[in-house]
């Protein structure tokens, strides 16, 4: 097991976690603090917990639309290009008829690749 400092709105928290994981949670404990200044800067300072709950509850909101697209994608119920986010659209509609539902298999893995690589991107910007 390892030991790992990480920083959140200037504080630092010891966690333990598993060999090899450390980067995993520097790259969370960012972008939980980029939500945290976020937030304080469109809220003001109105207490670091007070702070900290509303990123949470901020990241939850994120997690539950994510999982709801996905939900959405393997019922067919989220149009793809309201699925993928990030200003992603699909190629073509797809056709009716045979390979039809592997076009669409197609559109939406493409949807969440892009999506995946929008959300790595913004995770080296940190």
């Amino acid at each position: 097991m390892a030991q790992i400092s990480l920083m959140v709105h200037g504080r630092s928290y010891q966690v333990t976690c598993d060999d090899g994981q450390e980067g995993h949670l520097l790259k969370l404990a960012e972008y939980i603090d980029r939500k945290v200044g976020e937030l304080e800067g469109s809220v003001g300072q109105v207490g670091e917990q007070r702070l900290l709950f509303m990123s949470c509850l901020l990241v939850a909101d994120e997690l539950f639309d994510a999982r709801r697209q996905i939900d959405g994608l393997k019922t067919g119920d989220v149009p793809l290009g309201q699925a993928a986010g990030y200003g992603a659209t699909a190629k073509s509609a797809p056709a009716a008829g045979a390979g039809a539902g592997d076009e669409r298999a197609t559109q939406a893995l493409e949807a969440c690749a892009q999506r995946i690589e929008a959300i790595a991107a913004r995770l080296q910007e940190a």
